[in-house]
């Protein structure tokens, strides 16, 4: 019974050091993640001083995996090279061993004045970011009060002798603690709680010291498998090349330095006899020299992996965003135009389904239809990227000038994406189903509605211009078309309820409800340039169109 509840003390004491890690991380990217990343993005472009971004970056962040998974976002997208990347992951394994460094030492004692600090800082500060660092102190005293109950612990397992013969097969079996430690990292998602948590055992003898250098160096690699996993969902092969390269190169250290550990053991157990800060410096130093002997050969190994790896020839995802840049988010003005402009690639995009869906009814294609339709999720895509991109600006930072300029780009995005939904789920989904049925519109109809669709391009391409000129004459002209849609499903209307409808057939009422459709598309056209030029210059009533212009 001693023995379960001591079990259960030890899984408590591991389960609030990973929570202390956890608040640790996440208070520093709360804080400071928008900067972290900035710099990451803008300290790469000069080998050095990428090692150096990539120390700092991950002494704050004490997560070499979080660190990567931002650099491989950045590479994969193409805004660092590989070189320098593999610089800045050099750099990484050095600043995430500077925290077990600190906690080597005896620094328990502390622990209380961290929390009442932290909570204080959480408790009572207005601003977010402060809050966040109150985390952070928070999260510091939960790992030095685990570490303390980890020491305290595992007493009792040194004197099991069922214990003592498990860790005498271990201990000759350097191998196996590797993988087992690489295993226990990459599940937890932290080599620096697997290796104070060996740090821990070591100190009381429970666990051998060349053992514990073991599960110190599969720790190392084990940190390096998430991002393998996890940080390049694109299927570009491209996309991995930096968490392959980083594997490889602990992976090829991890090697070595298992082979040397019958000849490191002895040295480093005489240069230091405290077994807590032999393994401290046995992580940083595996770690600093791998980062010097990588650092010269990176040129040549970012090129073999680019030889391993090679990009594939894909065309450019048209869904992805171009101008929506996140460092431009501390510059409303900027971040605003880089919204704009991603809105008209909205417009761009539906002008082409307009002009394929002219095509496809003309020739009553159904293969062109289907094409034409898949061109909605493009404009979906790029409409949930602005709205997400622009609610993460802050408030407090625009003017009113900005403020009224977002609510024009989130208008006209949305009623973008709205007319081409009409134009999916509506007019080409049911051309379609009426193709598949042998009940298709006439040709003179196809013909009518083809240069419909024409004019509906024309009213797009003066959305556009109103949308970026403001200009309210512009605007006006641009609210007229509306009254031309509104002419012609009147006098389709008449003609399907006439007496002379029998000799029509029922391609009368298919093109009625294509009518239908694109007047509700030039609908959404014009509501999503000209009523917000019209509304802002006190030129439009509730509900008409004032007659003095």
């Amino acid at each position: 019974m001693d023995a379960s509840w001591t079990l259960l003390d030890l899984a408590g004491a591991v389960a609030l050091l990973l929570w202390g890690v956890h608040m640790v991380q996440t208070g520093i990217q709360r804080a400071f993640g928008p900067d972290l990343h900035r710099m990451l993005r803008l300290a790469v472009r000069r080998r050095l001083g990428a090692f150096a971004s990539g120390l700092g970056v991950t002494a704050v962040l004490q997560s070499s995996t979080a660190t990567a998974l931002m650099l491989t976002g950045l590479a994969a997208a193409g805004a660092v090279e590989l070189a320098p990347a593999l610089a800045v992951m050099l750099g990484a394994n050095v600043g995430t061993t500077l925290i077990v460094q600190i906690l080597a030492f005896n620094v328990a004692a502390i622990a209380p004045a961290f929390l009442v600090f932290g909570v204080l800082l959480f408790r009572r500060a207005r601003q977010t970011r402060t809050r966040d660092l109150g985390r952070v102190a928070i999260g510091l005293a939960l790992m030095l009060m685990a570490l303390h109950l980890l020491l305290g612990v595992v007493t009792p397992f040194a004197d099991m002798p069922g214990l003592r013969v498990l860790l005498a097969m271990i201990a000759t079996q350097p191998l196996l603690d590797f993988l087992l430690a690489a295993v226990l990292t990459w599940a937890a998602h932290s080599s620096v709680a697997v290796i104070l948590l060996v740090m821990s055992f070591a100190a009381k003898g429970v666990v051998p010291l060349a053992a514990a250098f073991a599960l110190v160096l599969g720790a190392n690699l084990g940190t390096a498998i998430n991002p393998l996993l996890e940080g390049a969902p694109n299927d570009d092969p491209a996309a991995r090349r930096l968490p392959l390269g980083n594997f490889l190169a602990r992976l090829l250290g991890c090697v070595a330095s298992l082979a040397a550990l019958p000849w490191l053991t002895p040295l480093l157990t005489a240069l230091e006899s405290d077994p807590a800060r032999a393994l401290a410096d046995f992580h940083t130093g595996f770690n600093f020299l791998l980062a010097l002997f990588f650092l010269p050969l990176l040129t040549p190994y970012a090129a073999l992996l680019r030889r391993l790896l090679p990009g594939r020839a894909l065309e450019e995802d048209p869904s992805r965003p171009r101008y929506l840049d996140p460092v431009a988010r501390e510059n409303p003005s900027l971040a605003l135009a880089g919204a704009a402009r991603e809105a008209l690639r909205m417009a761009d995009t539906l002008e082409k389904m307009l002009a394929s869906a002219a095509a496809a009814l003309s020739g009553a294609d159904r293969q062109l239809m289907s094409e034409t339709r898949q061109q909605d999720d493009v404009i979906d895509r790029l409409h949930a990227a602005i709205k997400t991109y622009l609610d993460g600006l802050d408030p407090d930072s625009l003017t009113d000038a900005d403020h009224r300029r977002l609510h024009e780009i989130l208008v006209f995005a949305s009623n973008i994406e709205a007319a081409a939904d009409v134009l999916d789920h509506n007019l080409m989904a049911g051309a379609a189903r009426r193709l598949k049925r042998g009940l298709a519109m006439g040709e003179a109809e196809r013909a009518e509605a083809s240069r419909l669709l024409d004019r509906l391009a024309a009213t797009l391409r003066a959305a556009a211009a109103v949308f970026m000129t403001e200009d309210s004459r512009a605007a006006r002209l641009l609210v007229a078309e509306k009254e031309i849609f509104r002419e012609l499903e009147t006098a389709a209307t008449a003609a399907h309820f006439s007496p002379q409808r029998a000799t029509a057939g029922p391609a009368t009422a298919l093109h009625l409800d294509a009518l239908r459709d694109l007047k509700q598309m030039n609908a959404y056209l014009v509501a999503a340039a000209a009523y917000p030029v019209l509304q802002g210059q006190g030129e439009l009533l509730p509900s008409r169109l004032r007659l003095d212009g």
